[in-house]
C-alpha cells in the first residue's frame, strides 16, 4: 500500500481493550516494540480486528513530538520511544528528523525554532512521543 504517512509499521493485534465509544488497541511490532492506537468501535469492527490480526500503524511524522531530557518524566501519551537522532534535513520552514528507536525508525517533522531549540544533530539522544488517538490503522480485506 502506499500511503503519504512517513511511519508506516506492520504489526498483529496483541489486545484490545474494549471501551463505550472508542476501543484501544495494542499492536505487537517486530523487534518487541509496541504502539497503542484509539480508534472507534465501528472502525474496530469494519476493520475486523481481532487478537492475532495483521494490522499496519500510520503515523504522520508531524504527529511525532520530540522531546528532548525525557528521561525523568511520565507522560500520558501511550507510546513514547527512546532513541537517537539518525538523520536531520534541515528545510526553510520545516526539519525532517529520523530518529532510531532501537530498531524502531521513527520520523518527525517539526518547525525550525523548535528544532533550534532541540538543538538537534545526528547521534543526539531524543525521544519520541505519539498520542494513540494519532494512530491510525488499516488492515486488508
Amino acid at each position: 500500500m502506499k500511503t503519504s504517512a512517513r511511519n508506516c509499521f506492520e504489526g498483529k493485534v496483541a489486545k484490545i481493550v474494549e471501551g463505550a465509544i472508542n476501543d484501544e488497541i495494542t499492536v505487537s511490532l517486530p523487534g518487541g516494540k509496541e504502539v497503542v492506537a484509539v480508534i472507534t468501535k465501528g472502525s474496530t469492527k469494519r476493520l475486523g480486528l481481532a487478537e492475532g490480526k495483521d494490522v499496519l500503524a500510520l503515523i504522520k511524522a508531524s504527529f511525532v513530538i520530540l522531546l528532548d531530557d525525557a528521561e525523568g518524566y511520565v507522560f500520558s501519551t501511550r507510546n513514547v520511544y527512546a532513541g537517537k537522532v539518525a538523520k536531520v534535513v534541515r528545510g526553510q520552514v520545516a526539519v525532517e528528523v529520523d530518529v532510531d528507536c532501537g530498531g524502531l525508525e521513527m520520523t518527525s517533522t517539526i518547525t525550525v525554532p523548535s528544532a533550534d531549540k532541540l538543538a538537534l544533530k545526528e547521534g543526539a539522544p531524543v525521544t519520541c512521543a505519539v498520542k494513540a488517538t494519532t494512530v491510525v490503522l488499516a488492515a486488508k480485506k
